[in-house]
C-alpha cells in the first residue's frame, strides 16, 4: 500500500542550522551558472524546445526516484493550482523562452535582462507575501543590478540586439518571478523535493510537443552533447531546483531572489575555465559590485514595533 505525505506546517522548533540554507542556495547558483555554459555549448545540436524537454524528462525521472519512496504528496486544490502554474511557467515557458532568447541576443544582454527578476520578486514579495522592503534590501538590489548591468555592457560585442530575443529574456524573468512567489507558501507546507518533482513533471508534459524534435536531434547529436543534456537534467534541474526550494523555505523570497545576481559572475568564471572565454576587466568590477549588493541584502532589518510587543 502506497503511503502518502500529509501537508504540514513548518515547525519553528526544528529550524535548521543557519549555514544549511546558505549552502543550499550556493549549490543552486553554481549549477544554474553551469547551465548557461552547457546551453551555449548545446546550441548547435539541440533546438530550444527539444533541449527543454530533454532536460526536464531527465530531471523528472531523477526527482521521482527520490520523491516517490517518501510517499505520494496530497496537495490541496489551491496548492495544485500553484504547482501546475509553476510547472508550466518556470519549468516550461522559462526554459523554452530562455533557450530561444540566448540564440538571438549576446550573453551579456541576456544575463542583464534575466536579472530584472529580483526587482520583480522583491516588489511582488512586499505586496503578496507581506515581506519588508528594507533600506538595505533596496540598496543591495540597486548595487547588484548595477553590477550585472556592468557585466552585461562589458561583455556585449556591440552587435544589434534581436527584439524578439530581448522580449523572450524578459518573459523568462517575469515567469520566474511569479513562480518564486507562488512557491514560497508551497514549500512552507509541502516537502521541497515533492514540490520540485511535481512542478518539473508538469513542465515536461508542457514540453511534450517537442518530443519529435528531441528524438531526431538525439539521433543526430554526438554522444557528448546528449550527455550534456543529461547533466542539465540531473544537476541544474533536479538538484538545483530542490536546493533552491529548500532555501526558499528558510529565507525571504526577496533576499533569495537577489542572490541570483551572483549567477553572471560565476558564469564568467566557468566560461573562462571551460570555454576559454576571458571577460574584460570591467566585468570583474561588475562581479565585485554584484557580490557587495548581495551581501548588503543579508543584513538583518530592525524589528518592527509590533514584532517586539509582548504576547497577549
Amino acid at each position: 500500500m502506497t503511503s502518502t505525505v500529509e501537508p504540514k506546517t513548518q515547525d519553528p522548533t526544528t529550524t535548521p542550522a543557519a549555514w544549511l540554507p546558505v549552502v543550499a542556495v550556493s549549490v543552486t547558483l553554481l549549477f544554474w551558472a553551469s547551465a548557461f555554459v552547457a546551453i551555449r555549448h548545446l546550441g548547435q545540436d539541440f533546438s530550444p524546445g527539444a533541449l527543454s524537454l530533454g532536460r526536464l524528462l531527465v530531471g523528472a525521472v531523477c526527482l521521482a526516484a527520490v520523491a516517490l519512496p517518501r510517499g505520494l504528496p496530497r496537495p490541496t486544490g489551491r496548492q495544485w493550482v500553484s504547482i501546475v502554474t509553476i510547472g508550466v511557467l518556470w519549468f516550461g515557458v522559462y526554459n523554452v523562452a530562455l533557450n530561444e532568447g540566448e540564440q538571438r541576443v549576446d550573453a551579456g544582454t541576456a544575463a542583464m535582462l534575466i536579472q530584472v527578476s529580483p526587482v520583480l520578486i522583491a516588489l511582488l514579495a512586499a505586496v503578496v507575501l507581506d515581506e519588508r522592503f528594507t533600506v538595505w534590501l533596496g540598496l543591495g538590489l540597486a548595487l547588484a543590478f548595477g553590477g550585472v548591468a556592468l557585466i552585461g555592457l562589458s561583455t556585449s560585442d556591440g552587435s544589434d540586439r534581436d527584439v524578439l530575443g530581448v522580449v523572450l529574456c524578459l518573459v523568462s524573468a517575469v515567469v520566474y518571478s511569479i513562480s518564486l512567489i507562488l512557491q514560497k507558501p508551497l514549500v512552507a507546507r509541502l516537502p521541497a523535493i515533492q514540490v520540485t518533482w511535481l512542478a518539473c513533471t508538469v513542465g515536461a508534459v508542457t514540453c511534450l510537443p517537442f518530443a519529435g524534435q528531441l528524438a531526431g536531434e538525439v539521433a543526430d547529436a554526438p554522444l557528448s552533447s546528449t550527455l550534456w543534456v543529461v547533466y542539465l537534467g540531473v544537476f541544474p534541474t533536479a538538484i538545483a531546483f530542490t536546493t533552491y526550494a529548500y532555501a526558499l523555505r528558510h529565507m525571504s523570497a526577496s533576499s533569495l531572489g537577489i542572490t541570483t545576481y551572483l549567477v553572471p559572475p560565476i558564469t564568467i568564471v566557468l566560461g573562462l575555465l571551460l570555454l576559454d572565454e576571458a571577460p574584460p576587466t570591467m566585468a570583474y568590477a561588475g562581479g565585485a559590485l554584484a557580490l557587495l549588493g548581495v551581501a548588503l541584502t543579508r543584513r538583518k532589518p530592525r524589528p518592527r514595533p509590533e514584532d517586539c510587543a509582548a504576547p497577549a
